[in-house]
């Protein structure tokens, strides 16, 4: 093929793409758009944000406030203050007034004695499939960092989440995109929907 010939193909490719309206068209527009975004962008997120899950969607409730801070806090205070977490303490934490399913956080991969009581981190488990995203209630320091964490929806914390160990942290939440996380909720349940019907 000669340089020209390259040329004209390239444009029919570049027209296709980006300016045709066909039904193809858009199919290879979402193709590529997963491909670069699993292969190129979030590899390059996880190199700058120092950590495998640079980006995460809120897949569950569990912290969630329905509503104003003030009624959050006469449902839930009991807890916080019998775990030595007076409201003035909560009111300086990270995301105060929580955040929804459906929204996506931007993690950074922080050490684990840079995580203060109140900061939000992502962790793994051997009982679940998914990673949690839960707010940082107590930590303890020995030979080794230990994390209790709790959702601010949750009535308590819960077993698997009161020894959370350095290995299992993934990030600390810096940064929320809101509801943008719902496509992946929708994908998802989509998949499952088919692999059900099969």
């Amino acid at each position: 093929m000669t340089a020209m010939h390259w040329h004209r193909l390239l444009r029919r490719v570049w027209h296709f793409i980006w300016e045709d309206d066909s039904i193809l068209s858009w199919i290879v527009n979402v193709i590529l758009a997963f491909v670069l975004i699993k292969f190129v962008v979030y590899p390059l997120l996880g190199l700058l944000l120092a950590t495998k899950f640079p980006v995460v969607a809120v897949i569950s409730s569990s912290m969630e406030h329905d509503g104003r801070f003030d009624a959050w806090w006469e449902k839930q205070r009991a807890w916080y203050e019998e775990h030595g977490i007076e409201r003035e303490s909560f009111e300086t934490f990270p995301w105060r007034n929580g955040f929804n399913k459906g929204d996506i956080m931007v993690l950074h991969g922080t050490k684990a004695e840079n995580i203060k009581k109140g900061h939000i981190i992502v962790f793994s488990t051997s009982i679940r499939e998914e990673p949690i995203i839960h707010r940082v209630v107590d930590i303890k320091k020995d030979d080794h960092i230990v994390f209790t964490t709790k959702g601010d929806h949750n009535a308590q914390s819960y077993e698997f989440e009161r020894s959370i160990s350095e290995s299992q942290m993934l990030g600390r939440a810096v940064f929320r995109i809101p509801y943008l996380g719902y496509i992946k909720i929708w994908f998802v349940d989509a998949l499952q929907l088919i692999g059900a019907i099969r």
